[in-house]
């Protein structure tokens, strides 16, 4: 039976003849290091705190009650929708588990427990996605009842406040939960099967953020589209009280614009941060240290050297996203305090260019720090590709901004078009500022990813293969670490 089993995998032997995710060997690290770890979990707890501060901030906010009973009945309606998806993805996961217990059990010969490690894994995967999308959802909706309360105060740096103060506390709550999953497995799972137990978490919220996204997207639509047939077939404007399908729209647009892009984000951080730990251990291979004494324990070195670095990194891009919002915010109270009209675009820019500013000196600082003594000058090599993804974190806003703020000339001439010319006109006014728009953000990255792959040319190649591969990859980590700023847009 198991030799029939074999041929019909014969697709998948290929790759398992020459390793496989069992065989991801995470080396032990030294005491140092894990001790420099340790201290990352106080990190990941008081950014646990300072998403719970936001939120109980957020929450205390006054609005008036109509207000408040519509956004309590519009979680209500989320939350249903939230429960149905938390049914969905029990299935799935049922039927992944089959499959993972058959992979690793029957046709890579693990031990039971092994096995059941992975599985656990995968289900904390799930839960983590399924976990801060709920912390999302739940945010949103009180944040959306206090900003329609505080807009009629004529405030404008309040009215700024609220979103930024929800947004950062769902983007460091995420990167938090991410972040001491992640460490407990480095630290604590036996070397043996921590490999699998990355690719089990990676597998298991992935599982689950694609669920929410796609089922987010769909559901989104669904309702919009049937709350303008409503206002279609009852002759009454889309956001009427007589209208019953504004609620499911209001549903829609949270469970599309906020509970998938939650989970999809906790998942891209996390996968990310398996992909750069599964290469760094498959690619720094003893081969390129034969002239070393011991030539494996010399890539055992790099690679703890190389995994402590990556986390530390990640550790204290919480530290800079939260510095950054505090100082901003000072900033912002500065220049707008007592004002009745600011440029709303102004202090969100301004938060991103200072996140970006602090993050690049926060890579540079801790890559000397931690491989300032790699051979080639390494660390500014890694230093000036992580840079590349966390400018372009910062340059993207701005590309878009050309093609969609109100300020834009091309949204100007879209403007112009919908008013001296028909609907053809403006649609093809539209389609040719998008296009522009994709073509210049495709540009800056395009760019920004060759210099990274130029980078990689000097001296990388000295310790691990293929070090372009890893250039990429420490690109969209550079990017990732802007993420928990990214919530408040």
């Amino acid at each position: 039976m198991k030799k029939i089993i074999m041929i019909l995998a014969g697709f998948f032997l290929p790759v398992m003849t020459f390793a496989s995710e069992a065989d991801l060997n995470i080396p032990s690290l030294k005491p140092e290091q894990n001790s420099l770890l340790y201290f990352g979990f106080i990190i990941c707890i008081l950014g646990l705190l300072f998403g719970l501060y936001q939120f109980i901030r957020v929450k205390n906010q006054k609005a008036h009650q109509s207000m408040l009973d519509v956004a309590n009945t519009i979680f209500e309606t989320c939350k249903t929708y939230l429960i149905q998806q938390g049914k969905f993805l029990v299935l799935l996961e049922i039927f992944i588990a089959v499959i993972i217990g058959f992979y690793f059990g029957y046709l890579q010969g693990m031990p039971f427990g092994g096995v059941l490690l992975i599985l656990g894994w995968s289900v904390i995967g799930i839960l983590g996605s399924y976990g801060v999308a709920w912390f999302g959802i739940r945010m949103n909706t009180l944040a959306n009842s206090r900003m329609s309360f505080a807009s009629l105060k004529r405030k404008p740096l309040h009215l700024l406040n609220i979103p930024l103060d929800s947004g950062m506390s769902i983007g460091v709550m995420l990167v938090s939960v991410e972040l001491i999953m992640m460490l407990i497995i480095l630290l604590f799972v036996p070397r043996e099967y921590a490999g699998a137990s990355f690719i089990g978490f990676a597998i298991g919220e992935s599982l689950g953020a694609s669920a929410l996204r796609i089922a987010g997207g769909i559901f989104t639509k669904i309702a919009d589209i049937g709350s303008d047939l409503m206002k279609i077939v009852f002759n009454i404007k889309e956001d009427d009280p007589r209208n019953p399908g504004v609620i499911a729209d209001c549903t829609g647009d949270n469970a599309g614009d906020s509970v998938g892009p939650t989970a999809d984000g906790f998942e891209t951080y996390g996968v990310t941060g398996v992909a750069l730990v599964s290469f760094i251990v498959l690619a720094i291979i003893p081969d390129k240290f034969i002239s070393a004494l011991d030539p494996t324990q010399a890539a055992i070195d790099i690679q703890t050297e190389l995994l402590t670095w990556i986390f530390t990194m990640r550790i204290l891009m919480i530290v800079t996203s939260v510095l950054a919002f505090y100082v901003n915010k000072a900033i912002s109270k500065i220049r707008y305090t007592g004002k009745d009209e600011i440029d709303f675009e102004r202090p969100l820019t301004n938060l991103v260019w200072l996140t970006s500013i602090l993050s690049i000196v926060m890579t540079f600082t801790v890559s000397y720090w931690q491989l300032g003594g790699l051979a080639n000058n390494l660390w500014i090599v890694l230093s000036v590709i992580i840079s590349c993804g966390t400018l372009g974190a910062a340059l993207i806003p701005e590309f878009t901004k050309l093609f969609t703020s109100p300020k834009s000339c091309h949204v100007q001439e879209v403007v112009t078009a919908s008013r001296e010319g028909g609907s053809s006109l403006t649609i093809l006014s539209g389609l040719v500022s998008g296009n522009f728009s994709a073509f210049w953000q495709g540009m800056v990255f395009l760019v920004l990813m060759f210099i990274a792959y130029f980078a990689s040319q000097f001296g990388l190649g000295d310790i691990m293969i293929y070090p372009s591969i890893f250039a990429f990859g420490l690109v969209a980590f550079g990017f990732l670490g802007m993420g928990p700023r990214y919530h408040c847009r």
